[in-house]
């Protein structure tokens, strides 16, 4: 296969942007870096270009390790044709590849080989080829006790084991079939007898049908999940009330040329071609769809998780203030971290002012003499367990000490009690109580959410749909490039990140992140990027593809706060000279700098993507890509679900994007639900076009339910309390082609709005 011209038509660009990327990522060059400084090799390929060819490379390139392994087994066996060889060459899927090698494939001893053995072939086919003769008589010949074959009745058993392994090994065949089965199958869950209760959480599973094809993903990975339990069985069916022959069985007479015209061997060859679909076809073509159901649901699964990850990576930082953290408790108290504007911790100390001390005062008193003491301006509140309890806590401090000027917020605490215990708080704060380290992160994540995210595993964070349930390598390996092109697209202030950060940076590891904070305590802050080469084991490739994305604000060469790369260093240069300007005049002169022509300073190495680029960083040097700092503010009166009421218009936090809505934050411990039929007036297809995790909206409340800890909630904020049913048929959707009736009609969809899988969607991927 020409890998290069299947990624040219995958990715609609042109063949020498495919050779300059592949030959990029060769060399080793990052996603990060080849999108930002090789934009002229490469033709402008954005990150997401790059990483989709990435992935396929690495794809194609297997499916051609494993097509030179087939075809040197096939050509060992001495079986490989001309056809055969063609076939092979131009599969372009690991399925047909397989498909096309399962006849040569090494396999235990089969009743179909065993039959072959006995002399059984011969049999087979020339019953296949001619139908004339009586299966019994032509049998006789072939019975041998000798080998096992003690009448005809044996003698046709082998040879029908034999044609059923033919079909089956059939690739042509196989192909047709798995696509007419995913195009009319129906997968039925059913309840375990004796399993209601275990089951409850999937009850809108007991009795379910949906055609495979169109099984969401959110449904597709709980039918799995029910099933790894024990809980649910799950059938494929097809045509299940359809006289024989089926659709499928006549596909497979079609193929072999098997027709029933009342000759001697038709009955006998049909009842053959409709065993061969039931036990040897069908058995296998089930479990290969279950399986394409799973990967397609985990690929949506896990684009939703980078969707989500991504947007709370990118979350706008509150900057640099000094932010007292509170990580609430009832029993064990809360916990108080106070941090500078860089992070450091400044103090700590544990509160008790709920149930049972009740010690309200005392711990106001703390809290003011501590803000005071540091010149706290925010306070970030985590949103577990005794949140609103705190929230009111610090509403009274700023009621009572309005001199303070205190600014509250309540941020997500998902992942804070992991980074707590982990290895590297351990390292980052080693003389504080593994509890109070929760706090310090909660008042990290205001100031910095990336800075702070980066140091916790992605799947902590709880921002994901069925998390557990979906292939653990390739979740880890998407939400790996997520975090690096978030912490690429920032920027990373050298001279104040952690090693968790600078490790995420292009073309460092852990190791030369460690060495050049290491670096960085033995000899004090960076002055220069140049320094960065003393570091050791950070030579000069590493350099390369780092040194555009770490920056240092007081650096005397002000290019070395921006994101020009130093390698093109001259080029700003020659533009400040070119105009009579200092290079240090020019930088935030926006008026001058948007006059200015970049194809007026291209040169044999840098063309004009790069010059826009460093006009771009010379208008505003290292631009923070976040957006702007704001905060939802909760209700007050409403603390928990039980104050909720239909109608209610609330200020909210989008909290997880799922697809089929949004979760939002109302500041009551459990988070609603909008469905993706209320998320707009016009069709929504997919919910991220709408809202993004961390975004502030307003909800309109329109059912609660508090014995199942549920809330339906609507963007929409003319809707009518009860309308969560019929929100679907008021949605306006695309004109949609009418599907043929399947054959069973029984089936039962989770209802759109409040079905307990969706709602329970969110609990369970935070298991």
């Amino acid at each position: 296969m020409d890998i290069e011209r299947k990624l040219t038509e995958e990715l609609g660009v042109t063949r020498q942007q495919i050779a300059a990327a592949i030959q990029l990522l060769d060399e080793g060059a990052t996603v990060p870096f080849i999108a930002r400084y090789r934009k002229e090799a490469t033709q402008g390929l954005d990150d997401a270009q790059l990483r989709q060819l990435e992935e396929r490379l690495g794809y194609l390139r297997e499916l051609e390790e494993r097509r030179s392994t087939i075809l040197k087994s096939i050509e060992e066996q001495d079986k490989l044709n001309p056809e055969l060889e063609r076939s092979i060459l131009e599969a372009d899927t690991k399925a047909r590849l397989e498909d096309l090698y399962l006849p040569y494939k090494p396999k235990r001893r089969t009743k179909a080989q065993i039959a072959r053995e006995a002399g059984l072939e011969p049999l087979a086919n020339s019953l296949l080829k001619n139908p004339q003769q009586l299966p019994e008589d032509a049998a006789i010949p072939y019975v041998n006790e000798d080998k096992g074959i003690a009448n005809q009745s044996d003698a046709l058993d082998g040879a029908k084991q034999i044609l059923m392994e033919q079909f089956a090994e059939d690739a042509e065949l196989m192909g047709e079939l798995r696509e007419y089965l995913w195009n009319k199958g129906i997968l039925h869950s059913r309840l375990m007898a004796g399993k209601e209760k275990e089951a409850a959480k999937f009850k809108d599973y007991f009795d379910y049908e949906e055609a495979i094809q169109n099984i969401p993903s959110h449904r597709a990975l709980a039918l799995f999940r029910g099933q790894a339990l024990g809980l649910l069985s799950l059938e494929l069916v097809v045509d299940e009330e359809t006289p024989s022959p089926t659709p499928a069985e006549s596909r497979i007479s079609a193929r072999f040329g098997i027709r029933h015209e009342g000759r001697p061997a038709d009955d006998w060859l049909a009842g053959m071609v409709r065993w061969a679909w039931k036990i040897k076809i069908f058995t296998r073509l089930d479990l290969d769809l279950k399986m394409r159901l799973r990967e397609k649901a985990e690929e949506t699964a896990i684009r939703v998780f980078a969707d989500n990850l991504k947007d709370l990576l990118l979350a706008a930082p509150a900057g640099f203030h000094a932010i007292m953290g509170l990580d609430p408790g009832i029993r064990t108290g809360v916990k108080v971290a106070l941090i500078d504007a860089t992070g450091k911790v400044l103090a700590t100390e544990t509160i008790y002012p709920h149930p049972p001390r009740n010690q309200w005062d005392q711990s106001l008193d703390t809290l003011a003499r501590l803000a005071r003491e540091h010149a706290i301006s925010l306070v970030s509140i985590g949103n577990g367990t005794a949140s609103r309890e705190t929230e009111k806590l610090v509403q009274e401090l700023s009621r009572r000490h309005p001199a303070l000027q205190l600014q509250k917020l309540v941020v997500s605490e998902a992942g804070a009690s992991v980074y707590s215990a982990s290895e590297l708080a351990s390292s980052e704060l080693p003389d504080l109580d593994v509890s109070l380290r929760g706090a310090v992160s909660i008042a990290r994540r205001l100031q910095d959410p990336l800075a702070e995210l980066v140091k916790i595993d992605p799947k902590s964070i709880g921002v994901g749909q069925y998390q557990h349930d979906v292939n653990q390598s390739r979740l880890a390996r998407s939400l790996a490039n997520v975090v690096e092109d978030c912490v690429n697209a920032v920027g990373v202030d050298v001279n104040t990140a952690s090693p968790a950060l600078l490790e995420q940076v292009s073309g460092l590891n852990a190791t030369v992140a460690a060495n050049i904070v290491a670096f960085r305590n033995k000899h004090g802050a960076y002055r220069s990027r140049r320094e960065l080469l003393k570091v050791p084991r950070l030579g000069a490739k590493t350099f390369e593809q780092a040194a555009g994305f770490l920056r240092i604000p007081q650096a005397a060469n002000p290019l070395d706060a921006s994101a020009v790369h130093p390698e093109a260093y001259d080029v700003a240069v020659r533009i400040a000279r070119n105009n009579g300007r200092q290079l240090e005049d020019l930088i935030g002169d926006s008026g001058f700098l948007r006059k200015l022509n970049p194809q007026d300073y291209v040169d044999d190495r840098f063309g004009v993507p790069t010059v826009r680029d460093i006009l771009a960083e010379l208008e505003k040097p290292g631009r923070d890509p976040r957006p702007e700092f704001k905060t939802a503010t909760f209700s007050e009166g409403v603390e928990k679900i039980s104050d909720l009421e239909p109608g209610m218009i609330l200020e909210g936090v989008v909290s997880n994007v799922a697809d089929f809505g949004a979760f939002v934050d109302v500041g009551v411990h459990q988070d609603g639900l909008v469905h993706i039929s209320a998320l707009a007036y016009k069709y929504v297809k997919n919910p991220r076009d709408v809202v993004k995790t961390g975004d502030v909206v307003k909800v309109k409340v329109i059912a609660v339910d508090p014995a199942r800890q549920r809330i339906s909630l609507s963007i929409r904020l003319d809707d009518e309390p009860g309308q969560e049913n019929d929100r679907a048929s008021k949605a306006k959707r695309p004109p949609q082609k009418k599907a043929a009736k399947p054959a069973r009609t029984k089936a039962q969809k989770p209802q759109g709005s409040m079905a307990s899988a969706l709602q329970d969607a969110l609990k369970k991927s935070r298991r």
